[in-house]
């Protein structure tokens, strides 16, 4: 499997021949074209044109992310796979509001199931959340019962809402205590590390959606406008749970991120070098980390799962095999 590179220094990321190299004031580091499928750039890199025009025959995507460590755009090639019979397809079960909501209704439904499964995970930590797993169970038959995407939304955020009311039971730490949701600035260091795992999370879903025929700017769940990807953050749903929270919950638990690893600013809270790397450190070895796949019969990374979950929506999209969504069995 292809690795994924991180680059927090600043320099200039450089094509030299067949191959590429980052150059910093410590020195020129090479890296294995062949072995990297991805680059997350997080420090102040210069790039041009003819390392873009390398990268895309290399199928190798940048992502970018601000001064604050949250993601801000990609260089994503030119598709080598992609369809334009998966494009057509895509669209007509955007564009037919009936089988739209049906591929959103099983993103919606996997999330909450999956943030089920934490919340079990830990009560049998003896986490007091068993009240919380309730309110989510008691939520499930609204989402059957949602007839449009707005009204499919708001029962994910009620899910949502009871699932994150049961972050400070299960992190237990007074330095980091959730309050409410806040974004784009987090207002405090346990929002911080989330906006920071879910960004993440989006670019990872975005990096494997271009290794599929599928097209990343027709979503389900989250509409498809003129600005943005959307199908990663449909796809992401599912996974952050599982992923991001169950991390974050580690993270903390054993204390290898604490507050001394985040500063105030004016606009907000932000994490210093060494917690974003500690976290993309992590992060990738939980994407690395293989669980027996009951339907496949083998062991599969969790990025695995990933790929996985791409190629049944393409199979639904052909009429091969209904859409279910991958729900956690630990």
């Amino acid at each position: 499997m292809k690795k994924t590179l991180y680059i927090f220094s600043s320099g200039e990321l450089s094509r030299k021949d067949n191959t590429l190299y980052f150059e910093r004031e410590e020195g020129r580091r090479f890296i294995p074209v062949e072995d990297t499928g991805e680059i997350m750039i997080f420090g102040e890199v210069d790039v041009n044109k003819k390392l873009l025009e390398f990268l895309s025959m290399k199928e190798i995507i940048l992502h970018f992310f601000n001064y604050h460590g949250y993601y801000m755009g990609s260089f994503y090639p030119r598709e080598h796979l992609n369809s334009g019979y998966m494009t057509l397809k895509q669209a007509e079960y955007y564009l037919d509001e009936e089988k739209r909501m049906a591929i959103a209704r099983e993103f919606v439904r996997g999330a909450a199931q999956n943030i089920r499964q934490v919340l079990k995970y830990y009560r049998n930590r003896e986490k007091d959340v068993s009240e919380k797993i309730n309110a989510v169970e008691n939520l499930f038959m609204s989402i059957e019962e949602c007839r449009d995407i707005p009204a499919l939304m708001a029962v994910e955020g009620n899910i949502r809402d009871h699932y994150y009311q049961s972050f400070d039971r299960i992190v237990g730490n007074p330095d980091f205590v959730f309050e409410e949701r806040s974004r784009r600035p987090p207002k405090n260091y346990l929002n911080t590390l989330i906006s920071f795992g879910n960004s993440l999370m989006y670019t990872i879903c975005l990096s494997e959606i271009y290794k599929t025929h599928l097209d990343p700017r027709i979503g389900y769940l989250h509409a498809t406008n003129f600005r943005r990807f959307t199908l990663n953050l449909d796809v992401a749903e599912i996974f952050k749970p599982i992923i991001v929270d169950r991390l974050i919950f580690t993270l903390l638990g054993k204390r290898m991120i604490t507050r001394d690893d985040f500063e105030r600013e004016t606009e907000g809270v932000m994490m210093k070098e060494k917690a974003r790397k500690c976290f993309v450190e992590n992060m990738d070895e939980k994407l690395k980390t293989t669980i027996n796949h009951r339907e496949i019969g083998r062991p599969v990374s969790y990025r695995r799962l990933i790929r996985l979950e791409l190629y049944k929506l393409e199979k639904h999209l052909m009429k091969e095999k209904e859409y279910q969504a991958f729900v956690a069995r630990w």
